[in-house]
């Protein structure tokens, strides 16, 4: 599947809305009709900052889900969805979410929403009626990191069982989207990356291959990689040179590697990875940041991207979804990105 040369994307998460940060936390006020309004008001919004900034590819922003993880939680059946968080006050950090137990077998009789995000999302671009529509991509969570604030039990011994259990979940909802005609989609495992130090690497690889077994040839299998970014924080230790060369065997067309805030150390890397066939998305843009690139700033990290890899292997993005991210400081970086994007593309005569 080729693409652009230098294409634009981005991971996944876009800011909500003030006024939809407000309604996520007066939820008990509105009825499911005021909800699902509200839900597509947001879509509508995400998509059109999206398009303005001239993205290659968009996403729905998430902005109908509460939570990276939580908002799949509650498509789940056999877990108890009240959690309280181990502290509440000081710093923001990762220990600031609950975990869940789990009480019975895990299904998603309903699947886990994301096939109504995508149609969703089709819907909102259609009906801004585009002479060229950017390119579409669905995101969705990996079983692993999935699997990360659910609690074992006898059931589930330990992570790697949950993770088994909620792989065939998620793998159904890959064949779904494939089915609704969704043409791209991200696998969101950025535990993977996170914990890759630990030396399970191996693991990882078997578990996400077997995950998007059901779709490869398909759609298009994005993944992101990153060291976590809960209220712009990072969780994983920060050593991407864990990863390969075990992650160079993912079944994935392109491959996404948080580099801004490495301050492009482990660009090396990227070599790497389009030698091996797949597509290097770099994270030009730095979402836990408030200063907001230039154009000539991401010129400049993608020219020293091209000294690794050709224009036509090579993805730009933010490091991470811009969720943790006010959305001005995202309308202006998503801006930069594109534009710096566009001033290499013409430098190599790619405009036609």
């Amino acid at each position: 599947m080729k693409n652009r040369p230098l294409r634009t994307s981005v991971i996944g998460s876009y800011p909500f809305p003030g006024w939809l940060e407000f309604a996520a936390q007066h939820l008990d006020q509105f009825g499911p009709d005021d909800i699902s309004e509200a839900q597509e008001d947001a879509v509508v919004a995400a998509v059109r900052d999206q398009v303005a900034a001239g993205l290659d590819v968009i996403t729905d922003g998430e902005v109908s889900r509460l939570d990276f993880n939580l908002s799949f939680y509650g498509y789940l059946r056999g877990i108890d969805l009240e959690s309280a968080p181990p502290r509440r006050f000081g710093p923001p950090a990762h220990d600031q979410r609950g975990k869940h137990a789990i009480t019975d077998t895990l299904t998603a009789p309903n699947g886990l929403g994301v096939v109504e995000e995508y149609e969703r999302l089709v819907k909102v671009v259609d009906s801004l009626g585009l002479a060229n529509p950017p390119a579409l991509k669905a995101s969705i969570p990996g079983p692993y990191t999935l699997s990360g604030r659910l609690l074992p039990n006898e059931q589930y011994a330990d992570r790697w069982a949950i993770t088994e259990a909620l792989l065939a979940l998620v793998s159904k909802e890959l064949e779904d989207l494939v089915a609704a005609g969704c043409t791209e989609i991200c696998v969101d495992e950025p535990s993977m990356s996170c914990y890759a130090w630990r030396g399970e690497t191996e693991r990882f690889v078997d578990i996400f291959n077997r995950t998007v077994k059901p779709i490869v040839g398909k759609a298009r299998i994005d993944m992101h990689m990153c060291f976590g970014n809960f209220k712009a924080r990072a969780v994983g230790k920060r050593e991407p040179e864990a990863m390969f060369p075990d992650f160079l065997k993912l079944t994935v067309d392109e491959m996404h590697m948080e580099m801004t805030t490495l301050n492009f150390t482990a660009l090396p890397l990227i070599k790497q990875v389009v030698d091996a066939g797949i597509d290097a998305a770099v994270g030009v843009i730095d979402v836990k940041s408030y200063h907001c690139e230039s154009p000539e700033e991401v010129a400049s990290r993608v020219r020293s991207c091209l000294e690794y890899a050709p224009a036509d292997k090579l993805v730009f993005a933010p490091d991470c979804g811009l969720s943790q991210t006010a959305r001005w400081a995202s309308r202006k970086k998503l801006a930069a990105l594109v534009e710096g994007c566009g001033i290499v593309r013409k430098e190599l005569g790619l405009d036609g």
